[in-house]
């Protein structure tokens, strides 16, 4: 696999597309609403109370984001991150995760143990209270943590309603305590089972397979975050096992005594840098503690990674815009000091203070403020001017130090400027004659009859016979085509200005009519659905390849916003008679010549296999007599069951009916939708893949090579 950062949605749209097409918006609930209406009587018996953890179970999407792979994992996090709360209060230094057998998943840390004394107020125990009531925790303001990523009090609650069994064992107070669950009911009192020299909690839990559609845990999304918690906390040890059956026993152990400067060095490892000291402080102020490492490249990307209390903030808050204004200031004031930049010129901007940087910005606090369950922005006012004032002269003295590196370092921004002027130069000559003016789209384009976004589909097609297949195979009224000339530009080792110079890539910002980079907007796409439909080859495979570099680095919120997919025509035409049907992989291809009568093997060319030496004169005429006999047969059966098979290896093959048929109808065709799971990891991948280092890109094709299935050679 190509991207293992990027996960597809799979799915066929025929079902959805028949019922929307059937009820305008909003009028198929209204019907149903108007039915119910008609037989049920609405009062005060029809009004619901769900108690305990019953809410999570009827709605487990609201606590843990969905029930799929990413829900599933969340369990994880939830446990893990109670045991990080209690690193992070100074009272545990070591954490053990194990994937068991059967499904379940132990977690354990050797910090105080969850209380089991009875609860006041509930009347159980205090860890009872902790597992079945949600909003329960030492994180409300009672002096259990300081500072603590769990503010809900949802976590270990939530992840009981949803397993099928839980066993929880505690090391307090020289005594062990075990208790157990099933889907959040507990089995009996806490009791002490042992006794025990050493403290700390175990949680051990198995989904419930009646919630998630999803049951597998995927190893690598597991290492790559407890990795990074690792990096977040610094001195703490993280220990993964996998034990699962039909897995090879895997083990892991973290520990980054540098913390979040082991996290900058671990991102630039395939990268040349500009200042070989990498910046770093960490400081408190008002009981709160400000953490940030940075470093710049000599690319033109900026990697920008925010955390509160180790969560991590995808869209920012106060604590970044702190840290923007303080950088872009900082980098001005020691520029203009050393006369690094000219009196005329002006200074420079945020974006050309960014390009290149990558930064880790990391703050604890006593009772943040996020916005919403998913926590991806921070709201806290105060932490702006706590990482301004932190940041600001601690920052001012590490250039004056380093006066080698600064000097690089504001080069470097110097360049991003001037390229920012040419490239606001090249974008605004483009838009001018860009459809964004309303002048003329890019005469390739083959432009749908809809003005409507919300239901136009973009494909994005290699080679001008595949376009013409295309164009005349599509739905007009919502589909339009724009064909590629060969392989667009790498974007990776391009600025933008050199990039609008490229006229595949020029064509396609002006069709998608949203500008790009940071002037893009979203309210001004053309398509909702943009598909790159490339050949099931290598030369397609890079250009899609080429076509996600591009996406990822300038149209991200199209990726976010869930806009861009990946087509999938069929690799094989199945023939029988006037029956014809097609196939994605191999599997489905036996699958189909099984269901027409025929065998997998019947369809292969054989070869024969060597007579043994040893054999006798007579032996080796009986076995090629038996062989010819089998030959026979062979070929009778292939006769007889009349079944074709065509390879397909470019979508120029198909005709218009059949491209439509496999690939473009909505009722038919499977479609795979682009999604950024781990921002950080996504930059790094790319940025091998595509970048100028060609070591660390040949050392993944070495390891990985053997993984290929669907390589023709």
């Amino acid at each position: 696999m190509l991207f293992p950062f990027i996960s597809v949605i799979i799915f066929k749209e025929n079902e959805l597309k028949k019922l929307l097409n059937l009820f305008p918006k909003g009028e198929f609930f209204i019907s149903m609403a108007k039915k119910e209406n008609k037989s049920v009587a609405y009062g005060a018996d029809q009004i619901t109370v769900l108690e305990g953890l019953d809410p999570v179970r009827k709605r487990p999407g609201m606590y843990i984001g969905s029930t799929s792979a990413a829900g599933l994992h969340h369990l994880i996090w939830e446990v893990v991150d109670n045991s990080i709360d209690e690193a992070m209060a100074g009272y545990a230094n070591e954490i053990w995760v194990n994937l068991e057998k059967n499904g379940l998943v132990s977690v354990r840390d050797n910090g105080r143990g969850i209380p089991v004394e009875k609860h006041k107020m509930t009347g159980v125990s205090a860890l009872e209270t902790v597992l079945t009531k949600l909003h329960a925790g030492g994180k409300f303001g009672g002096g259990g943590y300081k500072v603590s990523g769990g503010l809900h009090g949802v976590g270990v609650s939530v992840v009981n309603a949803l397993s099928e069994s839980l066993h929880a064992e505690i090391h307090r107070d020289g005594k062990i305590w075990e208790q157990d669950y099933k889907i959040g009911i507990p089995q009996k009192n806490a009791k002490v089972t042992g006794k025990c020299n050493d403290s700390g909690t175990t949680i051990t839990f198995k989904p419930d397979a009646t919630i998630f559609t999803e049951l597998d845990f995927s190893w690598e999304k597991i290492l790559d975050r407890l990795r990074q918690q690792s990096y977040l906390t610094k001195g703490i040890t993280i220990n993964i096992k996998d034990e699962r059956e039909g897995e090879r026993e895997k083990k892991y152990r973290f520990h980054f005594e540098g913390g979040i400067k082991s996290y900058i060095k671990s991102l630039h490892k395939s990268k040349n840098v500009k200042n070989e000291t990498i910046f770093y402080i960490d400081k408190d102020i008002n009981k709160c503690k400000v953490e940030v490492a940075l470093q710049y490249n000599d690319e033109f990307n900026e990697t920008m990674l925010a955390f509160a209390n180790n969560i991590h903030n995808p869209e920012g808050g106060t604590h970044v815009a702190g840290f923007k204004s303080s950088l872009t200031r900082t980098l001005n004031s020691y520029a203009r000091g050393h006369n690094l930049l000219k009196e005329k010129q002006d200074n420079l901007s945020g974006e050309d203070a960014r390009e290149g940087l990558t930064v880790v910005i990391s703050v604890k606090l006593p009772d943040p403020q996020f916005e919403g369950q998913t926590k991806g922005k921070l709201g806290n006012a105060e932490m702006k001017g706590y990482v301004e004032n932190v940041f600001n002269e601690s920052f001012a003295i590490f250039l004056e130090e380093h006066p080698k590196e600064a000097e690089s370092i504001i080069g470097k921004c110097i360049l991003s400027a001037q390229a920012r002027l040419a490239a606001r130069s090249a974008r605004a000559t483009i838009l001018r004659k860009g459809a964004l003016e309303g002048v003329t789209l890019p005469g390739k384009l083959a432009d749908c009859s809809s003005r409507h976004p919300e239901e136009c589909e973009l494909y994005i097609v290699e080679g001008d016979s595949a376009g013409g297949s295309a164009k005349q195979g599509r739905n007009r009224r919502f589909q339009a085509i724009l064909p590629l000339r060969g392989k667009i530009l790498n974007v990776e080792r391009a600025r933008i200005d050199k990039m609008l110079a490229n006229n595949e890539v020029k064509n396609l910002v002006i069709a998608l009519g949203t500008n790009i980079g940071d002037q893009l907007d979203l309210e001004k796409l053309r398509y909702h659905r943009i598909i790159i439909m490339t050949d099931a080859d290598v030369d397609g495979a890079h250009i899609r390849t080429l076509l996600l570099t591009l996406f990822f680095r300038y149209f991200e919120p199209l990726i976010k916003n869930g806009h861009v997919y990946i087509a999938q025509p069929p690799l094989y035409q199945i023939k029988k008679g006037n029956v014809s049907k097609y196939a994605y992989d191999e599997e489905q291809k036996d699958n189909i010549i099984l269901e027409m009568g025929g065998r997998p093997e019947d369809m292969e060319i054989g070869a024969e296999s060597d007579t043994e030496e040893n054999l006798s004169i007579e032996a080796q005429e009986e076995a090629k007599a038996e062989k010819e006999k089998e030959k026979e047969e062979s070929e009778k059966k292939k006769k007889n069951s009349k079944i074709g098979i065509q390879r397909y290896k470019g979508l120029g093959e198909m005709n218009p009916e059949q491209l439509w048929t496999t690939t473009m109808d909505p009722e038919n065709r499977i479609v795979k939708q682009v999604t950024i799971e781990d921002a950080a990891a996504a930059d790094q991948m790319f940025d091998m893949l595509m970048g100028n280092n060609v070591a660390p890109r040949k050392n993944f094709i070495q390891t990985h090579a053997k993984k290929v299935t669907n390589l023709d050679i």
